[in-house]
């Protein structure tokens, strides 16, 4: 049997005026966007800590901590891209993705496909081995009044040997 991991990951942001909400490395139309160091991409925020932790390599913030001004605005596809390079070099690669995006105001539902092609094409898989799924907190608390954006990904890693998937 091949050397299976399991990572999950977890990312909010809050939302303001004159952001860009930027879901899943797709720009969604929108009066308020993420506020965050980086782009603010909260889903492949949390792709990435799953991603990390799946192959126990820490986290985002160990990687590219808001402290330092190289991340500063940086686009989140690159940084999964450079996550994505540290799991090949633990001799690990992506094997499915399952997220959540938790959104109050925003409805998902006419982007969603596109984003799980962006997710696929950033994680070099089939759109098969992605999942992107919408949710809103009913109301409930500062995600549920549209004051923040949420995010929730379960990763499967498995060696990156071929040979052991034969």
């Amino acid at each position: 049997m091949s050397n299976l991991r399991i990572g999950q990951g977890w990312d909010l942001h809050r939302l303001a005026s004159g952001r860009r909400l930027i879901i899943g490395g797709v720009e969604i139309p929108s009066p308020k966007g993420e506020v965050g160091h980086s782009d603010g991409d909260v889903l492949i925020h949390a792709l990435i800590d799953a991603l990390l932790g799946a192959a126990s390599l820490g986290d985002i913030g160990s990687h590219f901590p808001p402290s330092d001004d190289r991340w500063k605005d940086a686009d989140s596809g690159d940084l999964l891209r450079k996550s994505l390079k540290l799991i090949r070099e633990a001799g690990f690669r992506p094997v499915h993705v399952d997220s959540t995006v938790i959104l109050q105001e925003i409805r998902l539902s006419g982007y969603r496909e596109t984003i799980r092609n962006k997710l696929a094409q950033l994680l070099e898989l089939s759109v098969e081995q992605v999942s992107v799924k919408a949710k809103t907190k009913e109301g409930v608390d500062a995600t549920g009044h549209g004051e923040a954006i949420e995010a929730m990904v379960v990763v499967l890693l498995g060696e990156d040997d071929p040979s052991v998937w034969l």
